[in-house]
């Protein structure tokens, strides 16, 4: 561990966030082309059958809140330890961290599963085109949510580390037999049986738990100074530095899940034309933002391990430069998009009324992508410092009070249907991006979570 930690403390930090991000943003791309492909697919089995995955998604993020405020926390925690040496106390962490994903994973797995029909019914009002293929797909995705906490778990703990590539690697590897199962599952190509929307599902459950045996492995065997396993040691100070840190972050995801069930409602009171154009837009945004998740959670790890050592000015010159970094990376990528929009639109679409919706969402939404990774830098600084209430509000606020709140407005009461949903959404990125970046440079939050000896500060400094 004391490797990774030297090079993220004492490296160039342009150098060292490539580095650190590279791993990811390879997965963040092959990702998106699983999402490309899974639409390709989709979009061939059926035009609307594409618009299945988006309408699951908001609930597959409520029942997963817990393992992200659980990663937020301990990502914070196991970073600044290993950043102060602290290596037996980084080690504890990690096992009260995988016992708790592991039993919170079970239990939210079995309340998706159960909820699922009550949901689409009467919260979201799914379309009836597409109403059974949703509950199908949602009960195998139900699976898929025990699971993801374990792999979030072991992926968190590697990366705090600083051992972005192991996890990252394993990632991909899943992904790209997913992008070649999916075809075959989807269509029934012999030997395997025609499942439809479901196949897409399916090879997401396979790759999940294939990934949670992998990841297992590679702890125990690259670093076996770091001991992963069950334990009953779960104290009070841990539980309190969890929700400390991670209670924003939880309420957040509830919050932003809830409004995003209810955005989908509202986008699909305008039928399935709209539900479709939504749901290709926002891989067109996956598209856009390669980079940006991989390169936020890198920021993330160098705060959190700096902060660990005590560099507090060097942690807030992190957060500024990755931020550039971000939104620069991000409108060359939401440039090419527009520029090739109808032709990207043309790939999936062959409904004139559902490319001309998809056109419009588009044109009025990419512009909004890099304020959006400015916001998303935020969220990611504030899980690596610890300090997670304002960004968590920052983002409350971007989805309640303009995705929903404004976009309720536009859509119904002003009477600019789709289109106002569109408005709101972009209008809601670029002053939330705005906001976050003034956070990032004048806020409160670079200073350390935990009590580390002061010795160690004082030796990291010193080979500053």
């Amino acid at each position: 561990m004391k490797g990774y930690r030297d090079r993220i403390i004492k490296g160039s930090i342009v150098r060292t966030l490539l580095w650190l991000s590279m791993p990811l943003v390879v997965v963040q791309l092959i990702q998106i082309s699983y999402n490309v492909a899974d639409a390709f697919w989709l979009s061939m089995y059926s035009d609307i059958a594409l618009a299945v995955p988006r309408q699951v998604w908001p609930l597959f993020l409520f029942f997963s809140a817990t393992s992200m405020a659980l990663s937020s926390s301990n990502l914070a925690l196991i970073s600044q330890y290993v950043g102060a040496r602290e290596f037996e106390e980084a080690s504890e962490v990690a096992s009260k961290y995988f016992t708790t994903s592991v039993i919170m994973g079970a239990l939210f797995g079995i309340a998706y599963f159960t909820l699922r029909p009550l949901i689409f019914s009467y919260v979201i009002k799914v379309p009836k085109e597409i109403y059974e293929q949703v509950i199908a797909y949602a009960g195998i995705v139900a699976i898929v949510t025990s699971f993801s906490y374990v792999v979030m778990a072991y992926s968190t703990i590697l990366q705090g580390i600083g051992d972005t590539r192991r996890p990252a690697l394993v990632t991909a590897f899943y992904l790209l037999v997913n992008i070649v199962l999916d075809p075959l599952l989807i269509f029934g190509i012999p030997p395997f049986p025609r499942l439809g929307v479901i196949g897409a599902a399916v090879t997401d459950l396979m790759g999940n738990m294939l990934s949670v045996i992998t990841l297992a492995m590679i702890i125990k065997r690259a670093f076996p100074d770091l001991r992963v396993w069950f334990t009953r040691r779960i104290n009070l100070e841990w539980i309190m530095l969890n929700l400390r840190i991670g209670l924003p972050i939880l309420v957040l995801v509830l919050s932003n899940s809830t409004a995003k069930m209810l955005q989908l409602r509202l986008v699909n009171t305008f039928g399935v034309v709209a539900a479709t154009a939504y749901s290709l837009g926002f891989v067109a945004m996956d598209l856009s933002d390669a980079a940006l998740r991989g390169l936020s959670r890198a920021a993330a790890i160098m705060v959190g391990q700096n902060l660990g050592a005590g560099l507090c000015k060097r942690a807030r010159e992190i957060a500024l430069k990755s931020s550039s970094l971000i939104f620069t990376i991000t409108l060359v990528g939401a440039t090419i998009l527009y520029i090739v929009r109808d032709p990207f639109i043309a790939i999936f679409i062959q409904d004139p009324m559902i490319h001309t919706e998809a056109r419009r969402f588009l044109e009025v939404f990419l512009w909004s992508l890099p304020f959006f990774g400015i916001m998303l830098t935020a969220m990611f600084i504030g899980r690596g410092s610890g300090h997670t209430l304002l960004p968590s509000l920052i983002g409350i606020v971007r989805l309640w009070g303009f995705w929903v709140g404004l976009g309720y407005l536009l859509a119904l009461f002003m009477k600019y249907g789709s289109m106002g949903i569109w408005i709101a959404m972009g209008i809601g990125n670029i002053a939330t991006g705005i906001i976050a970046l003034i956070w990032l440079k004048y806020g409160g939050w670079a200073r350390p979570v935990i009590r580390a000896p002061k010795k160690h500060i004082a030796l990291a400094r010193a080979s500053k």
